[in-house]
């Protein structure tokens, strides 16, 4: 536990002003009682009668939405020596059940058949663009992930749900995959999409899981299981990422300042605290619409470092740390699906009794390898106010300004059985008032980083002159506009209303109005 009042708030303005997030799970590889072998000699029986016998057994409970199977039908429950799995196949007679395995519970449930559009475009290269939805709601899905299931290439949707991604002949005979917390994934053939504009929907999953499951669960628990597995599940070794990086400033709806990026990320071992983390800028381009009549205008400093240092597995974050876990109430609110497999949500907040600016959220952590898959959070509105010079350098001569939220989300994803860094978004809000003035302005401040790509092979830290001054302002560090600057480089689309914005700034948006 942190000595005094003072020095927590100094190691909280740290990780505010450099936070990160995660987002992707999957399968890891244990075996489960689905891999044990098991003789039955009951002959023909309901299914309902086989699956209690089978429990009687096993000791494992059944959980399945009771749509997916006619408990009535008569199946035949004789089997020597036979994996649970098979026998389970055998008697439920659907291919497309999947089981998985929480504590003493055997979880039945059936994705969606992948969707199989027509065929892609042709050779050569081009982008495969769209929105992804909510299939009951019809609302869009942000931060969804897009992504080729055998490489390591993806993006993330938008605020409005829509993504863009460049797909090569190379890939024709990849699988492009759309996931999203608590719904069902959805997977395209590469060779066979034909459109460029894709709506992919996605259905919620709700797993009927019973509450003792969640009850019987320690959180505090679960999270010390992520620690001890950072190694296992996000890797010993180091990582070439490519990414796109976007900032901006917004006064009230008028953009002031918009800088975008594509950057490469020597990805130090996470089990190494010795190497940090670098960033070397491929190419960046900024958009600026401040004059003379602009009062007083923000800028974002550090908000390349910053995405490093939210990593939060890489940066501990200090709501997972054993130190600060007694200032925090921690409870498990719901297991829901991601990418076939399912993860605790885990939502936390700082005990009454802790008057210090803490962070409040929701962590989802892979039920099986207990992967931190992402992460939402906030400082606690109650205590902002406290941090306010953590934020604001160089005030304004009369103006006083400090912040009125501070958000961010991370998120990871998983490649070949290794989790790798996914989605960091961070959205600060700050109100600006001339002194003795009854009215105050609002700027809306965001940056955002999206791994596109990652590479394992001819891993080498940059030289000192390639790295990119992450600790400074990083539009001063550009100097131009190219209305055809990206090319061929991934890209997140901007929201329609920072399209609106940047409309507005009268800049030609070729690679955004097409």
């Amino acid at each position: 536990m942190l000595s005094s009042n003072g020095s927590m708030i100094k190691k909280i303005s740290a990780i505010v002003s450099f936070l990160l997030l995660i987002q992707w799970p999957i399968l890891n590889g244990q075996e489960t009682i689905l891999d044990s072998l098991f003789t039955f000699r009951e002959g023909l029986v309901r299914i309902s009668n086989a699956l209690d016998i089978i429990t009687g057994q096993t000791g494992y409970n059944f959980t399945y939405d009771s749509r997916l199977i006619n408990t009535n039908t008569i199946t035949d429950l004789t089997f020597n020596n036979i994996r649970l799995q098979t026998i389970l196949d055998s008697i439920l007679k659907d291919d497309l059940l999947t089981y998985s395995v929480i504590d003493k519970y055997i979880i039945i449930a059936k994705p969606l058949p992948a969707d199989r559009t027509k065929g892609l475009p042709s050779a050569g290269q081009d982008f495969v663009s769209g929105t992804v939805i909510d299939e009951d709601s019809g609302e869009p899905l942000p931060s969804a992930a897009v992504f080729l299931k055998d490489r390591g290439r993806g993006t993330v949707s938008n605020k409005n749900g829509q993504f863009n991604l460049r797909i090569t002949s190379d890939y024709l005979n990849d699988t492009l995959s759309f996931s999203y917390l608590g719904f069902i994934s959805r997977n395209y053939p590469v060779n066979q999409i034909t459109e460029k504009e894709l709506t992919v929907s996605l259905k919620r999953e709700f797993i009927p899981i019973p509450e003792i499951i969640i009850r019987v669960r320690i959180p505090q628990e679960i999270l010390i299981r992520t620690r001890e597995s950072v190694s296992d599940n996000y890797g010993s070794s180091p990582a070439i990422l490519t990414a796109f990086y976007r900032e901006g400033v917004k006064k009230k709806k008028d953009l002031q300042t918009y800088s975008e990026a594509v950057i490469s990320i020597y990805k130090s071992p996470y089990n190494s605290v010795f190497q940090s983390d670098q960033i070397k800028v491929r190419k960046s381009r900024k958009m600026e619409n401040i004059n003379l009549s602009d009062t007083l205008a923000i800028r974002l400093k550090a908000g390349l470092s910053t995405c490093l240092d939210l990593d939060g597995i890489k940066n501990t974050f200090e709501f997972l740390t054993d130190e600060n876990m007694d200032m925090y109430t921690y409870r498990i609110s719901d297991i829901i699906i991601f990418d076939e497999e399912s993860a605790y949500v885990i939502d936390f907040e700082q005990n009454e009794y802790i008057n210090l600016p803490l962070f409040r959220g929701t962590m989802y952590i892979n039920t099986d390898d207990y992967a931190l898959l992402s992460a939402d959070f906030e400082i606690h509105p109650k205590y902002i106010d406290e941090l306010k010079n953590s934020f604001v350098a160089s005030p304004t001569r009369g103006f006083e300004t400090w912040p009125s939220s501070v958000r961010y989300s991370v998120s990871y994803r998983k490649i070949n059985e290794r989790y790798f860094l996914n989605h960091v978004r961070g959205d600060l809000v700050f109100i600006s008032k001339k002194k003795k003035r009854l009215f105050n302005s609002q700027f809306n401040v965001f940056f955002e980083m999206a791994v596109t790509d990652m590479r394992l092979d001819n891993v080498k830290r940059f030289d000192r002159e390639e790295l990119a001054p992450v600790h400074s302002v990083f539009s001063k560090t550009i100097t131009d506009y190219d209305s055809d600057f990206w090319m061929d480089q991934d890209f997140l689309k901007p929201e329609d209303n920072l399209i609106q914005a940047l409309q507005n700034m009268k800049v030609r948006l070729k690679e955004f109005s097409e």
